[in-house]
């Protein structure tokens, strides 16, 4: 098994307080569970239920318009209370009211016999039916996988460096050997290597060095360091279009492994709850697309909180009476601001976070914030400082790939790494950027248009 080692300067850890305490709970059972099409990009959601149906574990609630095998099912049995939909009638959210039978849907399909890369139809079909599939994301473009897609490489992320992340270990004890036949699954859909990518300091690599059947790697270094798309930059670099690789978190390699070990879907997952705002810190076991009400709560010392489900740079808004995202393992709690500061950045800023030296906070490195959700400033013209290429570790040029993305120009985003990142990768480029940037925003737009001429070429 070959392990190699890479040590990354560039990033930036930001010092929030308010981390999980290494306490696993059993959350109460959800009365309600939503599923968002927004947690599966990539795929054109066309609903296959209506208010009021009855609904067990694997039934299926969506499926993609141009590959009907690929759909997303009920994590939990019970009746749909609601069809969200939008603008358009796209479709926003699909509420199931739960009974707490977790009964399986008739017809849904148990797992092959047999492991290998002879029977990987087999498993793939087995994967979509039970809607495990979509826990895979593929590369160009950071979408949902296509199950017709022959991947180069898998790479199962086993670390997090996002502010506040879930440590790994807590949530691979217990589940080990799921986790092994998870990755021996995986190797099955590849003729290329899989990719185990582990970390130092809390995802300490040892929690892993057990694993099989992979080729392990360890990196060192701020936020971003944990993103599955550093580790391919780093790995095994993206050439093409046609170059593709998937990716998987020990949670859905877990899940994976689950389904084949006891022969029928099971969504139960572990997430941590954090946040300078949460009022209990610490990892509970629910199930995928809970609602944040039965595990997350705030604490009273402050008189309006944000639920984010995921972490402060990427995550959703959920709200306190949202769900947990599909493929999340994090519930961030933050303060709301009920006033300005005083001088802004003016102030000696003792208490103020900031990736900039224009603090006095920035000399203690140690010191972690209850950092709120003010934005401190508004929008301002994008002037290149040169700040985005200290913050991402990969070989980019990130304010010019974002002009060539505002200027619509498809052959220079090519060229410049647009195939090889996702907008997660330019989340603390957007949280340091004096211009306030939606810079995710601005990635997704040249994903969008990447993919539309990638279809359209079809």
């Amino acid at each position: 098994m070959h392990m190699a080692n890479y040590r990354l300067k560039k990033g930036y850890d930001i010092r929030i307080a308010g981390g999980a305490e290494e306490v696993l709970e059993r959350a109460s059972f959800p009365e309600s569970v939503g599923l968002y099409p927004s947690d599966f990009y990539g795929m054109t959601p066309k609903p296959l239920v209506e208010g009021g149906e009855r609904v067990r574990i694997g039934t299926p609630l969506w499926h993609d318009r141009r590959r009907e095998s690929l759909v997303v099912t009920s994590p939990a049995s019970g009746t749909v209370a609601e069809v969200r939909r939008g603008a358009r009638r796209a479709l926003e959210a699909v509420v199931l009211r739960t009974d707490g039978k977790q009964q399986i849907a008739a017809g849904t399909p148990g797992p092959p016999k047999r492991i290998s890369s002879s029977a990987r139809g087999d498993i793939i079909s087995a994967l979509c039916g039970t809607g495990l599939f979509p826990l895979i994301r593929q590369r160009p473009f950071g979408t949902v996988a296509d199950p017709l897609a022959a991947p180069r490489d898998i790479f199962v992320t086993a670390m997090d460096t996002a502010p506040l992340a879930p440590d790994q270990r807590i949530i691979l004890k217990k589940h080990e050997q799921e986790f092994q036949r998870g990755i021996d699954v995986l190797a099955s859909l590849t003729a290329g290597r899989v990719h185990l990518c582990t970390g130092g300091g809390t995802d300490d690599a040892s929690a892993f060095a057990g694993a099989r059947n992979v080729e392990r790697h360890r990196f060192d270094g701020p936020h971003p360091a944990g993103n599955a798309g550093v580790h391919i930059h780093h790995v095994a670099p993206i050439r093409g279009a046609g170059d593709i690789v998937w990716h998987c978190t020990v949670q859905g390699a877990i899940l994976i492994g689950r389904y084949f070990l006891a022969g029928a879907p099971s969504f139960d997952v572990t997430a941590a709850v954090a946040g300078p705002a949460a009022a209990q810190r610490r990892y509970v076991e629910t199930l995928a697309g809970a609602a944040l009400s039965s595990f997350a709560e705030a604490s009273d010392k402050f008189p309006a909180a944000r639920f984010i489900s995921g972490n402060v740079l990427t995550g959703r808004n959920a709200g306190a009476d949202g769900f947990l995202g599909f493929g999340d393992s994090l519930v961030t709690i933050i303060p709301e601001p009920q006033k300005s500061v005083f001088l802004g950045w003016l102030s000696p800023g003792f208490s103020l976070e900031s990736f900039s030296y224009s603090f006095i906070s920035r000399l203690m490195p140690r010191r972690r914030f209850a950092l709120d959700s003010n934005r401190n400033g508004s929008v301002r013209a994008f002037v290149a400082t040169g700040i985005y290429e200290r913050l991402l570790p990969m070989d980019i040029l990130p304010s010019f790939l974002l002009k060539s993305i505002l200027a619509d120009d498809i052959e220079e985003m090519e060229k410049l790494g647009i195939l090889e990142v996702a907008p997660e990768d330019f989340a603390l480029c957007e949280y340091a950027c004096p211009s306030k940037t939606d810079i995710q925003r601005i990635i997704r737009d040249g994903i969008d248009l990447m993919l539309k001429e990638t279809r359209e070429s079809e």
